[in-house]
C-alpha cells in the first residue's frame, strides 16, 4: 500500500484565527483548551461529522488537536480521505502549552493539559 504522509504542523505555526478541532474527551477539554476551538470528542466524531464538515466548509482548514497527536492523527487522516483540508497539530495540547500558546477553561480556573 502507498500511504501519503499525514499533513501536520507544529503548534507554534497554527494561525491565531484558525479552526482548531479538539478531539479530546470532555474532562480533558474542561481542564484547558484553545479559545474558540470546536470540541468534538473522538468518541462522538462519527455522530457529529456533519457539524465538523460544516465548520471546515465555513472556516477553511481544520487544525486537529488532541493531547499528544495520536487521536488527532486518526481524525486528520479520515478528514483528508474524505477530501477535507485538515492538518494534525504535532504534539497536540502538550506542544501547544509548551509553545506558550494561550489556553482557557469554561470556569475561569487556570488552564492546564490533562
Amino acid at each position: 500500500m502507498n500511504f501519503s504522509p499525514l499533513p501536520s504542523v507544529d503548534a507554534a505555526s497554527v494561525p491565531a484565527d484558525a479552526l482548531v478541532l479538539d478531539v479530546r474527551e470532555d474532562d480533558e477539554w474542561a481542564a484547558g483548551h484553545v479559545e474558540g476551538a470546536l470540541h468534538v470528542p473522538m468518541s462522538d466524531f462519527v455522530a457529529r461529522f456533519g457539524e465538523v464538515t460544516e465548520a471546515v466548509a465555513e472556516r477553511g482548514r481544520a487544525y486537529v488537536m488532541c493531547r499528544v497527536g495520536g487521536r488527532s492523527a486518526q481524525v486528520t487522516q479520515y478528514l483528508v480521505q474524505q477530501g477535507f483540508d485538515a492538518v494534525n497539530v504535532e504534539g497536540g495540547m502538550l506542544a501547544w502549552d509548551g509553545a506558550g500558546r494561550p489556553m482557557v477553561t469554561g470556569t475561569g480556573n487556570p488552564a492546564f493539559v490533562l
